[in-house]
């Protein structure tokens, strides 16, 4: 594979075309980012704060030049593009702001004279990230690893690879110094060989299952700290006490935001049997309204799936549950990478879309009579990233929060990620955890220091 062509998923036209790096660069961008490492980690909180607020005021000024690329690498409809550098933005000022407090020597009192804990970089830390968010999945990462004194180096979906050079030149545009974040142009099958690389120390990935235990399988073999955020399958419960209105607004954001292309996306609505019908007939009906088109139009909201491939597994999904038993109420036809928004009811837990990720604008309706029963459903999961529950009784809902085997709970909001707050999953959703101070620690080495 010399090179790489990217092409446009709306319109199908030839974006560009990369030279995937052969061994010699490869190893000369890693040998440059470890020699950077060693000026890198001496450098102050001071000193990382006014570059990373910087990279914050860079996206913020270029938003529309990273958003329309994202969109027509991807498809992702412009406005939702635009609020994604704008979340970008927002991560690289927390952590602008917090690396400090976050990191800072923790004082134990022991028989020690003195004793603590210290946070200190590990060094050249590998991304492997998806399409899916090209920007926020990316500086999610970047954002606390560089704060933390480590150097990044990702390597980028390669229908995404001009995302990933921006995403370089927000941090070059921004003063930093070079090598401190560099994009490897290369394939999965460099992944090994990289990782593999004594000066590589860490990895951290974001997408599917198998991809994921490849690289946690190389890291464990090469003895290397690995962070995992992978598959999803959420559950959007609705109890029939809900604010019905605000329910449905929420759920249709929940599913539909990004052409339904998240690992966090309600994927199984599972709804109190007892408003069933006027649920679903309201739920059908708001998104019979969500405009389709062009991506790069304002007013869309349902772009095209990143890749025709992807468009026809979502179908192969769909099809096999209604040859299940499925109900199809909307939408259910595919042109090209294009998927119309498509609701399923009557879907049971041994039906195709509710034992596996739908990665595209398709959601299932399941009924359930009780409480009891909606927590058991929701279980049903060999995935675990997170779940929403919608009810007005939200001291019920949050004292079952524990038995929700999941890595994050929301209750009457869609699953969402947040820089304040940890972000992960259990079981097949991965291990670890970004954001937040958690998402800082999970690339340094908590050294003890004990005084005498």
């Amino acid at each position: 594979m010399a090179n790489v062509t990217s092409l446009n998923p709306y319109s199908g036209a030839e974006l560009a075309s990369y030279k995937i790096h052969n061994k010699a660069e490869l190893s000369e961008i890693l040998e440059k980012a470890s020699k950077r490492f060693q000026s890198w980690r001496e450098t102050s909180f001071s000193e990382r704060k006014k570059l990373m607020l910087a990279a914050a005021a860079e996206l913020k000024k270029n938003k529309q030049e990273y958003a329309e690329l994202m969109t027509k690498e991807m498809g992702k409809p412009i406005a939702q593009a635009i609020a994604e550098v704008e979340k970008c933005a927002w991560v690289c000022e927390y952590y602008a702001e917090e690396a400090a407090i976050q990191l800072a020597d923790e004082i134990i009192e022991t028989d020690a004279q003195k004793s603590y804990t210290s946070y200190e970089p590990l060094g050249v830390v590998l991304a492997v990230m998806p399409w899916n968010y090209p920007f926020w999945q990316v500086f999610r990462f970047a954002a606390p690893a560089l704060m933390a004194g480590n150097i990044a180096v990702l390597k980028h979906a390669s229908n995404v690879f001009g995302s990933a050079l921006n995403i370089e030149k927000v941090f070059k545009r921004a003063g930093f110094p070079d090598h401190c974040f560099s994009t490897l142009l290369i394939g999965s099958d460099k992944v090994e060989e990289v990782l593999e690389n004594p000066i590589v120390k860490a990895v951290t990935l974001t997408g599917s299952g198998p991809a994921g235990g490849a690289v946690a399988e190389i890291a464990g073999r090469n003895i290397k700290k690995s962070v995992l955020e992978l598959g999803g399958n959420n559950a959007l419960i609705v109890m029939a006490d809900c604010d019905m209105e605000a329910t449905l607004e929420t759920c249709v954001q929940a599913r539909y935001q990004n052409t339904g292309q998240s690992c966090i996306a309600g994927k199984r609505l599972l709804l109190d049997e007892r408003i069933e019908e006027e649920f679903t007939e309201r739920l059908v009906q708001k998104v019979r309204e969500l405009k389709s088109g062009d991506p790069m139009d304002e007013e869309t909201f349902i772009g095209t799936l990143a890749r025709e491939d992807l468009a026809e597994d979502l179908e192969e999904q769909v099809n096999k549950s209604i040859e299940q038993g499925a109900t199809l109420l909307l939408g259910g036809k595919r042109q090209n990478a294009y998927f119309e928004p498509t609701i399923l009811s009557g879907v049971t837990p041994k039906m195709t879309v509710f034992k596996e990720e739908t990665f595209g604008p398709a959601l299932s309706i399941t009924t359930f009579k009780d409480l009891d029963e909606a927590i058991e459903l929701s279980n049903d999961s060999k995935f675990g990233l997170g779940v929403s529950i919608f009810t007005k009784d939200v001291k019920t809902a949050e004292e079952q929060a524990f038995r929700l085997n999941e890595g994050a709970v929301f209750i009457n909001e869609l699953v969402k990620s947040d820089p304040r707050l940890p972000f992960g999953g259990v079981k097949a959703s991965g291990y670890g955890r970004e954001l937040s101070k958690h998402g800082i620690r999970e690339f340094v080495n908590r050294k003890t220091v004990y005084i005498k």
